[in-house]
Parts: C-alpha cells; structure tokens; sequence
C-alpha cells in the first residue's frame, strides 16, 4: 500500500533521512523546509505555519496519510521555542481534517531524550498553555542569560511529549482513529551535532549528559525506521508515548520504576470499582 506523508524539517538530518527511506519505499512524500524541498515555508510564525499547512496539502491535492513533524531548532534563542513546539503542534492541527479522511491516519512527532534533562518550568507551562505570546517573552529572558538559554530546548522538548500524551487520547485524534505519538532520539549524527561532536571537550560533556551504553551515537536512519513504523498501517495501537530511541539514555537517567509515583492514584481508581 503507498501512501501520501508530510514531512517538516525535511531538508535535512532525521527528516530527509525519513523522506528518503520513504520514497524507496514507493510512497509519496511532501517535505517542508525554509528551502530545498517541495514546500519552502519558516514555521516560527503563525502566519508562516497556516501557509505551509495550505502549501502542503495542496502539493498533496488534499491527501495525507500520515504527518511527521521533524523541524526543529537546538540555538538557545526564543525561536526555539516557536519552531520545536507551535511549529509542530499548530502544523498538525491545521492538517488535522485532511488526516482524519485517510484509511490509514498516523501521526509521530521527533521531541528528544532532552525531555528528560533540566529545563524551566514556566517556559513549560506557557507552551502548554498554547500561549505563543508569554512562551517567547519568557524564552526571550531565558536567551538573555547564557546560563540559562540552553534551557529553552528541554522545555520545549518536554512540552512536546506532554502535549502529544495530552491530546492523543481526545476526540481529534483518539477518535478520529489518529495515532498520536511522538520519538525521543539521543545524540543524533546530523549537520545540527557534527560541530558539537567534532570537540572532544564538548563531545564528552555530551556523553555525560546523554549516555548512551547501547551503540553509543546514532545515526538518522535510527530514528527514521521507528517514524515510518509508527506511522504505517501496521500501527494500530500505539497511543500517547514518547519513545525513547537514545541508546539507553532514559533507563540510566531515570532509573528502573517510572511508574511507582504514580501508584496511589491508580490503586485509588481500582478501589472505586471494588478492586
């Protein structure tokens, strides 16, 4: 079966890897990128993302079958924040119609292993909020202290997994028959990290912050086959999760019981129904 994918950030890295492995494949492929592919567009706008949710379908004639938000930013600057989180959630609610008349509607989004490392709670919960104008106020004081510019990726990255478990069970995806998921990739080989992994003094601080005891970096391919699995027919099920494709990076960060905070509130839902 061949089907009709949007792509953002399609230009390069994870999403030209995917858009590539895609079209071997058969299927057709519509990317999104400020240049270089199907559809030029910059999504640190509103304005920009409307027009290249209506460039894209139009590329499409109106068929999508699949969306994978792959744009993002790593620069310690407020339009990180625009890109990684409004970039990615408005984009799909734009598409979101034309998806739910596919056969077949999948979603993955690509958040990070980053989810899970320091960041700042307010910036979190303007982005949460859908508040553009406060998330790139308080991204704008965050940019302004180097100590804390870096922070503005985690938070946006965190914001991401938790929006996509937030609405993956509602009625414009849930019900429409739409998996929502999302990817959580660790250090990726791509134009975006070569610089960085290039100094052995920055590559091993990063190895610190991100270890990764299976195969150690990875490259896009990696992560490309986990998108294209989540958003074929073959997945039914898969709903809400992020997926930590890191190398082991969220086991050793976070431990073997990620689930135990959470017992006493489940244990009192058993208890309701007599269980």
């Amino acid at each position: 079966m061949t089907r009709t994918y949007i792509i953002t950030g399609a230009a390069s890295g994870i999403g030209a890897k995917t858009a590539e492995l895609l079209r071997e494949q058969g299927h057709t492929v519509v990317g999104v990128d400020l240049q270089g592919v199907e559809v030029s567009a910059d999504l640190s706008t509103p304005d920009g993302r409307a027009e290249a949710a209506r460039l894209a379908l139009e590329a499409t004639g109106g068929i999508v079958d699949a969306v994978i938000p792959s744009a993002g930013l790593a620069a310690p600057k407020a339009v990180t924040a625009a890109v990684n989180y409004f970039g990615m959630t408005e984009f799909l609610e734009a598409l979101q119609p034309a998806l739910a008349r596919s056969e077949a509607p999948r979603v993955a989004l690509v958040s990070s292993m980053s989810s899970l490392q320091p960041l700042d709670p307010a910036l979190v919960e303007a982005l949460m909020a859908d508040d553009e104008p406060a998330a790139l106020a308080r991204a704008e004081e965050l940019a302004a202290d180097p100590a804390t510019g870096n922070l503005i990726y985690a938070s946006s990255k965190r914001a991401i997994s938790r929006w996509v478990r937030r609405e993956s069970t509602g009625p414009k995806w849930a019900g429409a028959g739409i998996p929502l998921n999302a990817v959580a990739p660790g250090i990726v080989r791509t134009p975006m990290t070569q610089d960085m992994l290039a100094d052995p003094q920055y590559a091993a601080f990063m190895d610190m912050v991100v270890p990764m005891p299976l195969n150690g970096h990875q490259d896009a391919e990696s992560v490309a086959r986990l998108l294209i699995w989540l958003t074929s027919v073959e997945n039914s099920h898969c709903c809400g999760q992020t997926f930590y494709a890191d190398g082991g990076a969220d086991a050793v960060l976070r431990g073997e019981d990620v689930w135990g905070w959470n017992d006493e509130a489940i244990n009192a839902k058993f208890a309701a129904f007599g269980v």
